[in-house]
């Protein structure tokens, strides 16, 4: 057990790449083996190929899901319904880790959970993105109106051509508080659905413009 905290000891972060454990290891005749080792144990668990982290007993705080999403793939930041749920528009409790992506689509199913990615395209990517401190680190993550405008243009189960459908699927399949709405940066949103050069997002700033007006009345 004495090994095992000096091996700790050498690797500052919870979550590192494989650099940094063959560093910590560097004082072993076979390290791979000693990574194997490790990780049968579960000392130290494989997020994926050349990232890992500490298991629950060597770890120094609870590991950053959001933080773990950047780092798997990328570029990429949280976004969709998992930012959503994270800046309290949505009352559900989102497992899955929601980020956009200028790659391609991927998932990843790992021991911390399942992180999924979707393609956006670059013009679309960047604006409404904050970085937020995650522990002793920072990660990248979209503002409740990027995470909502991502969201509503990768859902194809709604076309967004009719203002109404807007209704239904903001208030009843999302289950978004009005007054969450009425919250949102109005001028931020319009500038991000501005890249977006979509009539499914246009539409949507029209729906959510005339759900303030109705509740400024």
């Amino acid at each position: 057990m004495i090994e095992l905290y000096q091996i700790r000891a050498k690797i500052e972060q919870d979550v590192f790449d494989y650099r940094a454990l063959m560093e910590a290891l560097s004082e072993y005749q076979k390290p791979r083996d000693k990574i194997t080792k490790l990780l049968a144990s579960g000392v130290v668990l494989r997020i994926k190929k050349g990232l890992y982290c500490f298991g629950e007993v060597f770890s120094k705080q609870p590991i950053c899901r959001e933080y773990v999403a950047n780092l798997i793939y990328g570029p990429s930041y949280v976004s969709m319904d998992y930012a959503l749920s994270h800046h309290g528009l949505i009352p559900e409790r989102v497992e899955t880790v929601t980020s956009v992506t200028t790659g391609r689509s991927r998932s990843f199913d790992t021991p911390l959970g399942l992180f999924s990615y979707r393609m956006l395209r670059e013009s679309r990517y960047s604006i409404g993105v904050m970085l937020e401190p995650s522990g002793n680190a920072h990660c990248l993550l979209a503002t409740p109106e990027k995470a909502l405008i991502d969201k509503v243009w990768a859902d194809k189960r709604m076309s967004g051509q009719l203002l109404n459908d807007f209704n239904t699927y903001l208030n009843d399949d999302l289950r978004i508080d009005p007054e969450a709405l009425h919250e949102l940066d109005f001028p931020r949103l319009k500038r991000i659905a501005a890249n977006f050069e979509s009539l499914k997002i246009r539409n949507l700033v029209k729906f959510l413009a005339g759900a303030r007006g109705s509740i400024d009345a």
